[in-house]
């Protein structure tokens, strides 16, 4: 069965563009032109993935990746015209896996498509992937976080960055390192990235034990910090 991929662009010839590539790279696509029209669709085609354009009429790309995170936690590729490092870094505060700037090459385009379906699947198929600390479980075979017992919404990229942070408490990683692990070589991002998807999940993870805490370790990057008992 192909994997589904929704574009939701208000451009008709990019739109047009980006379904004809995709599906001649084997993926069944569908187009929505604004964002209540996206919506709609990504509830009827259940996609694998979302293309998503900011600026569009009816509803925006922000609102619209807002109320697809409340309900999956679907891959979502942000598309934008704008370049500004805000602009980024709000669709990743937001849920967003990835973004691209157009104009854009087909090459890069598809380049992204797959590199966040593999790390999107490699989270998937993972076996027995649960590490329980005091008030916190992190599940990765029912892709779910838990803090203080409560059910915290987390996507993918969250999950898989905290997941092998905390896999290996005390121990220091930089921020090319998690670049290169969890989002993996091909990735076109910088290490903002991770900066963003840290500061999401501390407020997250937020009051929920003084035995461990997400701790930078400046100057170099991040650890999982577990406390002795």
């Amino acid at each position: 069965m192909a994997t589904k991929i929704l574009v939701i662009e208000d451009d008709e010839n990019i739109a047009d563009l980006i379904r004809l590539y995709l599906e001649k790279d084997g993926f069944e696509v569908a187009v929505a032109l604004n964002g209540a029209l996206g919506l709609a669709e990504f509830k009827r085609f259940m996609p694998d993935l979302v293309m998503l354009d900011i600026i569009m009429p009816v509803m925006d790309g922000w609102s619209v990746c807002r109320e697809i995170r409340m309900v999956s936690n679907v891959p979502i590729i942000m598309l934008t015209s704008k370049s500004e490092t805000l602009d980024k870094v709000t669709g990743l505060e937001m849920g967003a896996d990835d973004y691209i700037i157009k104009p854009f090459e087909v090459r890069e385009l598809l380049a992204r498509v797959h590199a966040v379906l593999r790390r999107f699947d490699k989270v998937e198929v993972a076996e027995q992937k649960r590490l329980d600390f005091d008030n916190l479980i992190i599940d990765m075979d029912s892709f779910e976080l838990f803090v203080k017992g409560e059910r915290v919404e987390a996507p993918p990229k969250e999950m898989e960055l905290l997941y092998h942070l905390a896999s290996s408490p005390n121990r220091v990683f930089t921020r090319n390192q998690l670049l290169d692990e969890v989002w993996g070589f091909d990735y076109f991002g910088d290490s903002r990235t991770v900066d963003v998807h840290v500061k999401r999940l501390r407020e997250k993870l937020d009051g929920g034990s003084d035995k461990w805490t997400l701790k930078t370790v400046w100057g170099v990057g991040y650890k999982f910090e577990k406390r002795d008992d």
